[in-house]
């Protein structure tokens, strides 16, 4: 009889920060799903969406630059105005012209959006708390740092 063991390779051993990858996408997935569908559900936004509200309410004048908004969410300057576009067809975002230059074009959120923000923020925040609740809060700031590291984030664009 065969040994099966020794038909497959033993799985190579990982680095920590290997480790540390895999299991940060993984809670990305996961979290994401989780408040996509809690979100969705509630006020018939994604996750996505909501980050974006987000990054726009807490601007000055509650409006940034598509440039901006995209460096922020990680997405591209087309990814962000596809995302607009339906925000701004149920008027939660709204788009801009610089008075100064007609090249440069801001999305801002609408009262409608803000208000649809507050509400969703409760809900945001209880899936959040939900989901870590068997992180130890000392750990909260650290990991929270170390995770602005890797997304280039600093007090201006967090």
């Amino acid at each position: 009889m065969d040994n099966l063991d020794n038909d497959f390779p033993s799985p190579a051993a990982v680095s920590p920060s290997l480790e540390f990858a895999l299991r940060l996408a993984r809670a990305q997935a996961t979290l994401v799903r989780r408040l996509d569908q809690v979100l969705g559900g509630y006020h018939g936004i994604s996750f996505g969406d909501f980050m974006l509200l987000h990054y726009l309410n807490r601007a000055p004048g509650g409006r940034l630059r598509r440039v901006d908004l995209a460096e922020r969410q990680g997405l591209t300057a087309s990814g962000v105005t596809r995302t607009l576009l339906p925000l701004e067809k149920i008027g939660l975002v709204e788009r801009q012209q610089d008075p100064r230059d007609a090249r440069v074009a801001y999305a801002a959120i609408t009262a409608t959006g803000r208000e649809l923000l507050n509400n969703a923020v409760v809900v945001a925040e209880q899936i959040s708390k939900d989901l870590l609740r068997n992180c130890p809060r000392e750990q909260f700031a650290a990991l929270s740092d170390a995770l602005g590291l890797i997304a280039g984030m600093n007090a201006t664009n967090s």
